[in-house]
């Protein structure tokens, strides 16, 4: 499939000023967004950005603040327990 995006020409420019490739950003974009929904499989995130790994794949979603498995609700509580322990320590 072939998607294309039409972005006005002075958008286009401010947004490649901050991009070395602007496609590869919308979908790994893209990516991380459909494996945060549960929409794509880490090993489909990894076929979708043709990376050789799923290390290479978790290592895009963790740029984008997707993290396998934990939703940031759950990063909290466990950041919040690991808090409550080391309070409780002698």
């Amino acid at each position: 499939m072939i998607l294309t995006v039409n972005i006005p020409d002075d958008l286009a420019y401010a947004l490649g000023e901050g991009y070395e490739d602007l496609g590869c950003a919308a979908l790994e974009a893209l990516a991380a967004e459909a494996y945060s929904l549960d929409l794509l499989s880490l090993e489909q995130v990894r076929r979708l950005l043709g990376l050789e790994s799923r290390w290479q794949a978790q290592d895009v979603l963790c740029r984008h603040g997707v993290w396998s498995g934990q939703s940031a609700v759950d990063i909290l509580k466990d950041a919040e327990t690991s808090a409550g322990f080391r309070a409780a320590r002698p």
